[in-house]
């Protein structure tokens, strides 16, 4: 058999739609496949041929995530699949690390995915980077929010307005995706089917949104966003004006959201959703778009990293950390000066830490982050505080 792994032709576009309908099962009409060809980029999508066959896929979407308020290109992984004849022979692997290869290549520091197995990705570098927190309210608990200064109104589907509150609530958090009109139209409205309001303060300025449907007795609200508080409450008494046509009330929010401690009781249906993973596809060209915490001093920082998918990232790197927290990765062929000590992780530990998923000391104490304790220590102060959060899916 000759194998070959290669971006796909414009008229191989149907065997691809093809195996992803029979790997995710689901059917597509003629129109929508139609549809979907138009839509798809064949320089995107990377199969594995079997003597002129597809056996498997990945495509890699450009997209751009939000990190530490400054947008980041990214490489979204998805359609992973491979025809059962194929399975177990490899091709993923060989696929995904030409996939992060070709990632690098067009200059897609981090990549992200939904796993449909954590497991089967960690092997390859990803790890889990963000969960969301999953609520469910009966009426009674509704918040009794009073009176705002501001307005909610029932609104069309117009990106642009979404899009002014949705930017700046995601730049808080690391991990959300830079919205396009294409993906609002696409993905957001078309996955999020319902109705939409917005709230607007006391300048008429959208503070806030939520995206929402209303059946069989059930509101579940697809996205719940505002930037301060009169934005929250108020957004909130509109949910609460729902009662006579629901009983219960869904929704999700980020890891730091406080609702249960806001509400007169905080006994609601609650759980915590580990959600999609994250892998740092160039770590020196990602170190550089990074910021550090601002210490007012130059640091030198050690990394030892094991990532064998990827093995530009694999080895000793110094980090040089300016007073204002920029940095440089630089690879190192000999080993550290005496006296400075080194940390020893995967790149999936790293990129856990660095997104700001887990902390520098926990990842230590869970024996992820080894070596030297005081240079462990110093990456627990140099490593910002940040929240992960993703309100998308692909």
């Amino acid at each position: 058999m000759m194998d070959q792994i290669r971006t796909l032709k414009p008229e191989e576009l149907d065997d691809s739609i093809t195996l992803s309908s029979f790997a995710f099962q689901y059917e597509v009409t003629p129109e929508e496949r139609e549809e979907r060809k138009r839509r798809m980029n064949p320089d995107r999508l990377w199969g594995y041929f079997v003597d002129g066959r597809l056996a498997a896929k990945m495509q890699i979407h450009d997209m751009q995530s939000y990190i530490q308020g400054k947008a980041l290109r990214m490489g979204g992984v998805a359609g992973v699949a491979t025809w059962p004849e194929y399975r177990r022979q490899g091709m993923v692997a060989r696929l995904i690390a030409r996939g992060l290869q070709a990632m690098k290549e067009d200059g897609q520091t981090l990549s992200c995915l939904h796993p449909f197995s954590v497991a089967f990705y960690r092997k390859y570098g990803w790890e889990l980077y963000t969960d969301y927190k999953k609520y469910s309210l009966v009426t009674a608990q509704l918040p009794k929010e009073n009176d705002t200064a501001g307005r909610v109104g029932r609104a069309g589907l117009d990106w642009e307005l979404f899009n002014r509150v949705y930017d700046r609530y995601a730049r808080q958090y690391n991990g959300t995706l830079v919205r396009d009109e294409s993906w609002w139209r696409h993905s957001v409205f078309r996955q999020k089917k319902g109705e939409a309001a917005v709230y607007y303060g006391e300048d008429g300025d959208p503070r806030g949104y939520v995206l929402y449907n209303v059946k069989n007795r059930l509101m579940d609200i697809q996205e719940l966003v505002f930037l301060d508080d009169s934005a929250r409450r108020g957004l909130w008494r509109f949910i609460a004006n729902h009662d006579s046509m629901c009983d219960k009330v869904t929704l999700t929010a980020p890891a730091d959201d406080d609702l249960p401690y806001l509400l007169p009781d905080p006994r609601i249906g609650q759980e915590t959703v580990p959600y999609f993973m994250a892998r740092i596809v160039d770590f020196p060209a990602f170190v550089g778009h990074y910021t550090f915490a601002a210490t007012g001093e130059e640091q030198q920082l050690y990394v030892r990293i094991a990532d064998p998918t990827a093995p530009w990232n694999d080895g000793l790197f110094r980090l040089h950390i300016g007073p204002a927290g920029e940095a440089t990765a630089e690879r190192m062929a000999a080993e550290p000066p005496a006296g400075e000590g080194e940390v020893r992780c995967g790149i999936g530990t790293m990129t856990a830490m660095l997104m700001g998923y887990k902390r520098p000391s926990a990842l230590q104490r869970a024996g992820l982050l080894d070596g030297d304790e005081a240079a462990a220590e110093r990456w627990e102060r140099v490593v910002p505080r940040s929240v992960t959060y993703l309100l998308d899916y692909f």
